[in-house]
């Protein structure tokens, strides 16, 4: 297998900026837990957030948004349709829309929802190993929202997945891979508090649903994602005592973060 490219600086540089000058409109239909801390993401990334989740208003938000995040995290019938209705508009409207698989593979509901929502062109996936596994058909899926695999397990399915929906999925972990299906790239980085908090994960689709809107070549911007979070992770936790400052200083270095190209 071909070694994966790595993100150059230049590249991230170019990303980061350009979403601070496009400032794009991110409809997120995500799980209850993680909402505040998502919206509170966006904001720090200069990006504008908005959870719009009844199924008629879902789908006249998604023809005027600028992105549109899936994250099945707590899915219900009612919310799947609403989401339904959502991608249905999104695509009419040509607004690129990320999904989320959260614990595809084991659970019935989500997993057969997930399946669907392959067949109508999503422009990202990003989800942890077990669960691209589980999308790929590969494995049962990992423990509830925790994957058992490592990322580089999963970078065939990955890269196997894109090819087959014309689409990027994004493997995360420790090691993030970004593939088309043809190219891939690496994303090293982080803080193992990152693990410790609830919604980093969920997070980073809707930072990956942001960057995807964003003109240009849609597997850099989306590596550029990826890195903005492994970044200002990294930087937190240099200052972080535990769990709770951490979520203070990861949200405070989103807000300063800067790149020398």
């Amino acid at each position: 297998m071909t070694q994966p490219d790595l993100l150059s600086s230049a590249q991230l540089a170019h990303s980061l900026q350009l979403l601070h000058q496009q400032t794009p409109l991110v409809h997120c239909m995500t799980n209850d837990v993680v909402q505040t801390f998502t919206a509170n993401v966006l904001l720090a990334l200069r990006a504008s957030p908005a959870m719009v989740i009844d199924a008629t208003e879902a789908a006249q938000f998604a023809g005027f948004a600028d992105a549109l995040l899936i994250n099945v995290g707590t899915l219900t019938c009612d919310r799947r349709d609403a989401m339904l209705a959502a991608v249905e508009a999104a695509r009419l409207a040509g607004t690129p829309w990320t999904l989320d698989p959260v614990a595809v593979g084991a659970l019935t509901l989500r997993s057969a929802f997930c399946q669907q929502l392959l067949s109508l062109q999503p422009a990202a996936i990003r989800g942890n190993a077990s669960e691209i596994l589980a999308l790929a058909n590969q494995t049962a899926g990992g423990r509830g929202v925790d994957s058992v695999h490592q990322a580089d397990a999963a970078l065939s399915a990955a890269q196997q997945l894109a090819q087959a929906h014309q689409t990027l999925v994004a493997v995360t972990g420790e090691v993030d891979y970004i593939t088309d299906g043809t190219r891939t790239l690496a994303v090293a980085g982080g803080s193992p508090l990152m693990t410790r908090v609830v919604g980093t994960g969920c997070a980073l689709s809707a930072v990956v649903a942001a960057f995807a809107s964003l003109p240009g070549d849609r597997l850099l911007h989306v590596a550029a994602a990826c890195r903005v979070m492994s970044l200002a992770g990294e930087q937190a936790a240099r200052s972080a005592t535990g769990p709770g400052s951490f979520v203070a200083a990861f949200l405070d270095n989103l807000w300063t973060l800067e790149v020398a190209a």
